[in-house]
């Protein structure tokens, strides 16, 4: 009786908290990269996490006790974090020596809770003797996906001896995760670290723990029945699936000198490394780019033109506590899409301890290294050069000598935290096709600490927007047909029927000469009557020459404050068919015919908001990108610059007509008499409007002129 009377309660208390609400939250994502040590023959290893929470973003107190001396929270100027999935997100990295089989559960904050396993080692390898490597893999940022839309996410991961990484889900059987549930939704290719979310999901959050296992590879031929994983380290991902109208292939997609998956960039000490990364996104505009990487890695020049999306990134490799491997992920966002993440990877190249003798001295004007011969053995010295061929390397029999300017010979100069460094490389550059001899590369640094630097910390050589354009200035006016100053483009134009957003299939552009005044002219002339069309003029005082004006967006609303608008542009394409473009010879100016019985605004008054940029293509052969079009051609995009991109707003634009036309003049001739009609289009009240910047939103990017 009294055995059923404690089951009883205990089963009343299971169902409570089973029903109850949860009162921690999972993380968003979560990897731990576990690095053995070699002091106690790899029964600790130097765990470096890398986690995401949702926001608000907690703090960083509590990862790292005040007397733990192997523990450090990793702070970062440029924190990485993100608007989607709402409410949004931030990245949190610490490392923390533990033992090489370890299981924890971390709180980031008072709201997010991770339940950590994994298995490191120790294990010497047969092939080497040293110590096993456990595998990398890269965190990607928060997933995203919709109902219906089968969707395939890649996990990069790398291993530094070469062993094949194969990824698992996680068993609770074995305490490697707690509360985690395998979603029949999600499948799992184990051998190529594949994710495919099959769509038959409802709307709502879900959460993938995974390990991801190295195995010393095994030529096919061979029969090998132990398959025994050397470590398991663990991967948590998260996935967010959204209700969405839209077709399944309408995703963000990379393009141009975007790097490749899974890439790899060597870094030697004090080295920069940077890339440029270019999206297309027909549908709808990019918001974001959602990025999960090292410290300090700087992100500059996000800029959106239309469907294009592009960004620069760049790291600095100072002296650092971080892995030798080190992923950086991104996706871009925009309201209702996720592009496929991609992950690339920085590799921090073990450099050798320099042989006795070895002096790097450094001065204001230059370093000056002197290396011992003795210790190039079969290095061929004299392929060795610096940075620049053209500064003279000295050696005998005895030291190798070389006098380097630090405003010379290839020096180049990089600021990594507060230090300023100049840096150059002596390294071997083979004369022959044969690669099988030795080779050297020297890495040299001269440090200048940050108490005599001046400026900011981080510079990346990207021309200034003043430099390339000139003070460039923005505006709206709006126009009756055949007025204004273009009016000499206006009174007959000639017509560009763009596509009609969303569908982007771009069609050769149709040129019609206008032959009746119903298109060029407003033909009631009764006060308080509704106008039939109004041009819509978007003007810069650019003078550049092969400077274009490219148009993103436009909006119309009843209401200064746009609390509900309609779209007369959207990602260069026309909202309706007819709202036309008048072809003119000035690059630096846009004209649009709008049709009013197709305007929202049911009013007598309207306002127009619009986003644009300036554009240079820097090929003479190519043209500024045409940002209405599927088959968008990506060299175009590469090889052109870029303003910000500038929201302007009109003034209050009136719809109706507010003065009469005038009336029919007789005029005579001497010869004889000739009845002149002059059918003047009415004018109306604030018919030129001037545009106000609102906003930017990034700034100047091209890698053309990155060095």
């Amino acid at each position: 009786m009294l055995n059923r009377f404690i089951l009883s309660i205990l089963l009343q208390g299971l169902i409570l908290f089973l029903l109850g609400p949860a009162c921690d939250a999972s993380s968003l994502g979560l990897t731990v990269h576990a690095v053995p040590l070699d002091s106690d023959d790899g029964r600790t290893v130097v765990a470096h996490f890398t986690a995401i929470a949702p926001s608000p973003c907690p703090s960083l107190s509590g990862l790292c006790a005040a007397e733990d001396v192997d523990c450090m929270v990793h702070t970062t100027s440029l924190p990485f974090s993100g608007t989607k999935p709402d409410p949004g997100w931030c990245v949190r990295q610490w490392y923390k020596t533990v033992p090489s089989n370890y299981s924890d559960i971390i709180s980031l904050g008072s709201d997010t809770e991770m339940y950590v396993s994994m298995n490191a080692g120790p294990k010497v390898r047969e092939n080497s003797g040293r110590l096993n490597q456990p595998p990398y893999v890269a965190l990607p940022p928060p997933l995203r996906a919709r109902v219906n839309c089968p969707h395939h996410v890649h996990l990069s991961a790398k291993d530094l001896d070469g062993d094949k990484v194969r990824c698992r889900f996680a068993r609770p059987e074995d305490d490697e995760c707690m509360n985690c549930t395998e979603h029949s939704f999600i499948e799992l290719d184990e051998e190529k670290c594949m994710l495919t979310f099959t769509g038959k999901a409802p709307a709502g959050q879900y959460f993938i723990h995974l390990m991801a296992e190295d195995l010393v590879p095994v030529p096919k031929m061979r029969d090998v029945t132990d398959h025994t994983p050397l470590s398991a380290v663990p991967v948590h991902l998260s996935l967010t699936v959204e209700e969405s109208s839209s077709s399944c292939t309408d995703e963000p997609v990379a393009i141009g000198e975007t790097p490749t998956e899974d890439s790899t960039m060597f870094v030697l000490p004090y080295e920069e490394v940077k890339f440029n990364i270019n999206y297309m996104s027909e549908l709808e505009s990019v918001t974001e780019v959602a990025v999960v990487g090292p410290p300090e890695l700087y992100r500059v020049g996000f800029n959106t033109v239309g469907p294009l999306a592009m960004m620069t990134m760049a790291w600095i490799r100072a002296e650092n506590q971080l892995a030798s491997l080190l992923p950086i992920c991104f996706a871009v966002n925009t309201n209702n899409l996720q592009s496929e993440p991609r992950c690339v990877w920085l590799y921090q190249r073990e450099m050798k301890t320099l042989p006795a003798g070895t002096e790097l001295t450094c001065n204001d004007t230059e370093m000056t290294l002197v290396l011992p011969v003795a210790s190039l053995i079969d290095i061929d010295l004299a392929e060795l050069q610096l940075n620049s061929p053209t500064c003279p390397i000295n050696y005998n029999d005895t030291y190798l000598t070389a006098h380097i300017s630090l405003n010379g010979c290839g020096t180049k100069t990089v600021h990594a935290g507060s230090e300023l460094v100049y840096t150059n490389t002596l390294q071997t550059v083979h004369t022959s096709i044969i690669r099988r001899v030795p080779s050297l590369t020297l890495p040299l640094a001269c440090r200048i600490p940050g108490a005599q630097v001046k400026g900011p910390q981080y510079q990346i050589s990207i021309p200034t927007e003043k430099e390339t354009f000139g003070n460039v200035d923005f505006w709206i006016e709006v126009h009756l047909p055949g007025e204004g100053p273009l009016s000499k483009f206006t009174k007959f134009p000639k017509f560009r029927t763009l596509p009609v957003s969303p569908g982007r299939l771009r069609r050769e552009a149709k040129l019609a000469k206008s032959e009746s005044s119903d298109t060029s002219i407003n033909t009631r002339d009764e006060v308080g009557s509704r106008l039939e069309n109004l041009d819509l003029h978007l003007m810069s005082n650019c003078s550049i020459d092969r400077a274009e004006l490219l148009v993103s967006n436009c909006i119309e609303s009843e209401t200064e404050d746009f609390a509900e608008s309609h779209p007369i542009l959207d990602q260069g394409c026309t909202a309706s068919n007819d709202t036309l473009e008048i072809i003119t010879t000035e690059s630096t100016s846009k004209i649009y015919r709008l049709d009013l019985s197709n305007v929202q605004t049911q009013g007598s008054t309207m306002y127009i908001r619009c986003t644009v940029n300036l554009c240079i293509s820097t090929l003479p052969s190519q043209e500024c990108p045409d940002l209405c079009t599927r088959s968008l051609n990506q060299r175009s995009v590469v090889s052109s610059l870029f303003t910000k991109s500038y929201t302007i707003s009109s003034g209050p634009v009136s719809l109706v007509v507010t003065t009469p036309a005038p009336k029919a003049t007789v005029t005579p001739t001497p010869a004889t008499t000739v009845a002149q009609t002059t059918d003047r289009a009415p004018e109306q009240a604030s018919a030129m409007a001037a545009g106000v910047i609102l906003a930017t939103i990034s700034i100047l990017l091209q890698n053309v002129f990155l060095h």
